[in-house]
């Protein structure tokens, strides 16, 4: 008997890959407004957290970029009311939806077995201490558990900060809400919803619905991508990436010196891609540097043709784009680079970078609708790659 022999491989073209790729973002396609913050978070599967705050932090920049200004108190909570989200590691440390609770058992199971995330070392009496705190006062913040020294360093963490770290990473306890930016700590048999925490499926059922999902966010992608999405190791990917309901392609352009490379895609995406003709409404917006369509640089670089590094870390002197460099998102495409910071009601653009001067238009509204959103009622831009630039951009702004 002669094996059936395999349907062949579908070849996309890289702008058919781009195009996938937004859309499965939300940044491609009328927004579905009715789903609001909420209906961004289940669609992405993860959106990255960071303390840096220029014209908001990162978790509030995502879901502005696909929605538009979206009031920043409902953005709060969404990611934090009524026990929707929690945060854990997967990209990064990352607001969840409640419903990925079970899918990270697999991760638990490993820091457990690990002893932690870190080499950070804590009675089990302190451990149980913790605990009994939260069983008893309910959420605590780690200042209420002890906190740390002034400085803030690991090694300067107390022995019930340690601890509740500890049992976050174990999955004891659950974070489903900050305040001012601290994490709020509760026993997760209390915090998680019965239906979700009595689930306990195994690593390989954890990892098939995980690289499933990496694989809807991200539309089409190459194995280092998916992996990248939840941060996956390379076998637990491979161990399950043909079972995950996604489909081999090929993508033009992907590979070394610009030829083809194989990949993986969601059939909904492709059939989306199909039923639009190429065709779709294109957001105009700034991007957060940690948004999950270019938080993978390498994959930013292949899909869209910019080599963006976040340089926040970078001395001052040795910047090229600015602090927070932020990419501009027109037409389906990064089109250049806005460094933002804010001056009380004045948005000011340090430094801006644009590759051509047709995205004007598409600059001065992307950057008039994030003053707009930030309560800033004007834009100043303090220095133009190229100066020539000037008059349009400010009589654009103006108008």
């Amino acid at each position: 008997m002669t094996a059936a022999t395999p349907p062949p491989v579908q070849t996309l073209s890289a702008d058919q890959a781009r195009r996938i790729a937004l859309r499965a973002q939300g940044l491609l396609g009328a927004p579905d407004r009715r789903a609001g913050v909420r209906g961004v978070l289940r669609s992405l599967g993860a959106v990255q957290l960071d303390t840096i705050s220029v014209l908001a932090r990162s978790h509030e920049l995502v879901p502005y970029a696909r929605l538009g200004a979206v009031g920043r108190p409902a953005v709060e909570r969404a990611y934090w009311g009524a026990a929707t989200s929690f945060e854990y590691w997967s990209h990064a440390a990352c607001v969840l939806p409640i419903e990925e609770w079970p899918l990270f058992a697999f991760r638990r199971r490993a820091y457990r077995q690990r002893g932690g995330l870190w080499d950070h070392r804590v009675s089990e009496a302190a451990y149980l201490r913790v605990l009994a705190r939260l069983r008893a006062e309910g959420p605590l913040t780690s200042t209420e558990l002890g906190g740390a020294k002034r400085t803030s360093e690991w090694w300067d963490w107390s022995e019930g900060k340690i601890a509740v770290e500890r049992a976050l990473a174990f999955g004891d306890v659950v974070c489903t809400e900050r305040r001012g930016w601290k994490r709020v700590y509760a026993l997760a048999e209390q915090a998680v919803p019965a239906e979700l925490f009595e689930q306990d499926p195994d690593d390989r059922g954890c990892l098939l619905r995980l690289v499933g999902q990496a694989g809807q966010a991200l539309g089409v992608a190459t194995r280092a991508d998916l992996a990248d999405y939840h941060r996956l190791k390379s076998g637990q990917l491979d161990s399950v990436v043909a079972e995950s309901g996604l489909v081999p392609v090929s993508v033009a352009g992907w590979g070394a010196g610009g030829g083809p490379a194989p990949a993986w895609a969601d059939p909904a995406a492709l059939a989306a891609e199909d039923a639009s003709g190429g065709r779709g409404r294109h957001r105009t917006t700034l991007l957060s540097p940690f948004d999950s369509l270019i938080w993978d640089r390498p994959r930013t670089e292949r899909i869209f043709g910019m080599s963006h590094r976040l340089e926040a870390y970078t001395p001052k002197s040795r910047r090229v784009h600015g602090y927070f460099a932020m990419p501009v998102l027109a037409g389906g495409r990064l089109v250049g680079r806005v460094d933002p910071a804010r001056e009380g009601r004045v948005l000011v653009a340090r430094q801006i970078s644009l590759d051509s001067r047709s995205r004007l238009p598409a600059l001065a509204r992307a950057l008039r609708e994030a003053a707009e959103w930030v309560g800033c009622s004007a834009v100043r831009v303090e220095a133009l790659q190229d100066e020539s630039l000037r008059p349009e951009l400010d009589r654009l702004l103006a108008d």
